[in-house]
């Protein structure tokens, strides 16, 4: 009976319990519905680009943006970097008379340069005298220097002091070959360290004038400046024999032209011997606005020395002669050094921008002075810069 009394208020209780329970159910899900209505809000102001980046996959392209407007292009093309290439060219000039004389009174207007026949504007010229250079010297130690090796060793380190007089302006550096090519000193405005080098250098082995060649434009010091100011020129003591070097005629020569070096050459070769190697020379010489002496050429000519005086039996032998013929040698070796000297330091300086739009990488170059009896060297072209 008891329990049966109670059925009514359990059944009472379990609606009112059944009521409060679905109640706080539908209230908790209320409550959840406005949190999660705002939760995006909150995710998107803490995840900042990481979030918008993820969106713009799913939203429709936008249209193209409009045109720029006039500020906004101004600014644009400051921004915005437009290299063009220019070709600035440097030709030293060496004008001489008839009898070889320099001539240096001459101005701008007595010079016409062109470009692959082109007139061009001369834009810098100057004829000052003891202008900044820096010059390598390029001296033989092959087996052919042995006969006159004293009289090559005096005429180089003669050169040296005569072009490096201690101004900082000339520097120099020297570069000896045989079978191998070195830098024996580098690149200094003092003599003395070169003049002291070559003392002790000795004449043995082969020959490797190509390869000097290229040491001297790519494996020694420079000088601030280069190769505007100072210039550049090499010096070749030697006969143009090559039997040791890894690199071709042809290549130095193309080295020598991007590099703006000009080539002098005072010649070894001795009187009365075939050198089919002479040319290398001459070429190197004139492709880069050079030339070559040869102080050996006709030695003989007035001279009375070595197998000029026949024996009482009809026969010719080595006599040692008058001496006129060691003398004869070294006046010229030693009028060779000041010709060399006196055009490296006493040369026309032309600049002009190229206004040739022609694509060839080698470009012709002719320089011409319209004075009568002169004779005119130059380079006969470059190699120019590509962007």
């Amino acid at each position: 009976m008891r329990f049966s009394s109670l059925r009514p208020i359990a059944a009472g209780l379990s609606g009112s319990l059944l009521f409060i329970l679905l109640g706080g159910a539908f209230l908790s899900q209320a409550g959840q519905t406005r949190t999660g209505a705002q939760a995006p809000q909150q995710q998107n102001s803490k995840a900042g680009s990481s979030s918008s980046s993820s969106q713009t996959t799913t939203e429709t392209p936008a249209p193209p943006a409009p045109a720029a407007k006039s500020g906004d292009a101004s600014k644009q093309s400051s921004d915005s970097r437009i290299r063009v290439t220019v070709n600035e060219v440097i030709v030293p000039v060496t004008v001489t008379d008839d009898k070889g004389r320099f001539v240096s009174d001459l101005d701008q207007k007595d010079f016409q340069i062109f470009e692959e026949n082109k007139p061009q504007t001369i834009r810098f010229f100057t004829r000052e005298r003891s202008q900044p250079v820096v010059i390598g010297f390029l001296l033989d130690l092959s087996t052919a220097s042995r006969i006159h090796w004293k009289n090559f060793q005096d005429a180089t380190s003669e050169l040296v002091q005569n072009l490096l007089t201690g101004d900082p302006k000339y520097s120099g550096y020297l570069i000896d070959y045989a079978q191998d090519a070195e830098v024996a000193v580098n690149t200094t405005s003092d003599p003395e360290p070169i003049v002291d080098k070559i003392r002790t250098l000795k004449p043995g082995g082969g020959s490797a004038l190509f390869d000097a060649v290229y040491l001297a434009c790519t494996s020694r010091k420079l000088v601030q400046g280069e190769p505007i100011e100072p210039r550049r020129v090499i010096v070749i003591i030697g006969d143009g024999h090559d039997n040791a070097s890894k690199h071709s005629l042809n290549q130095v020569i193309e080295l020598a032209q991007r590099n703006l070096v000009t080539v002098y050459c005072i010649s070894t070769q001795a009187f009365g011997f075939a050198n089919e190697s002479e040319d290398n020379l001459v070429r190197l010489a004139q492709e880069t606005g050079g030339r070559v002496v040869y102080p050996l050429g006709d030695v003989y000519k007035d001279t009375d020395g070595y197998l000029s005086h026949p024996s009482d039996d009809g026969n010719y032998a080595l006599t040692v002669g008058t001496g006129a013929y060691r003398s004869a040698v070294d006046g010229r070796m030693y009028h060779a050094v000041a010709d060399i000297a006196g055009e490296v330091t006493t040369q026309y300086i032309i600049r002009y921008i190229s206004n040739n739009d022609t694509s060839k990488a080698y470009r012709n170059v002719k320089v011409v002075v319209d004075l009568g009896n002169v004779r005119v060297r130059a380079r006969k072209g470059y190699y120019a810069a590509t962007p």
